[in-house]
């Protein structure tokens, strides 16, 4: 039998330090943040496996968690891990353009600065 291995979840981190994602769900109501955290639970044991309705493709490697109303825009990376991007209350039925790009910039700057090292 195959040994278990989960998946990490990491969040991005500002050249300032700044955790955005820690902060949006830090926002979020109680009950929300208990659905975010429900679906990131979900994220690191099923890994690229897991689907809608927890989550959905947006474009170029980029994925959107869903939980609640909250949503986060995440994508995968070497060594088994998922980077959290950039979240946000979805209030439409489609994610909002500056919602994506704001995740692309992140993505970039990840990039950037994790080849730096």
């Amino acid at each position: 039998m195959a040994e278990y291995c989960a998946w990490t979840v990491d969040f991005y981190l500002d050249a300032r330090g700044r955790n955005p994602v820690l902060e949006f769900i830090d926002s979020l109501p109680k009950r929300e943040q208990a659905k975010v955290f429900r679906v990131l639970t979900l994220l690191q044991e099923y890994g690229p496996l897991l689907s809608m309705p927890h989550v959905r493709p947006i474009e170029r490697g980029l994925w959107e968690l869903r939980g609640g109303a909250g949503r986060i825009f995440y994508f995968a990376y070497t060594g088994r891990r998922f980077i959290l991007l950039h979240g946000y209350l979805k209030k439409t039925q489609e994610a909002p353009r500056r919602e994506i790009e704001a995740a692309q910039r992140r993505m970039a700057d990840f990039m950037e600065r994790e080849g730096a090292k």
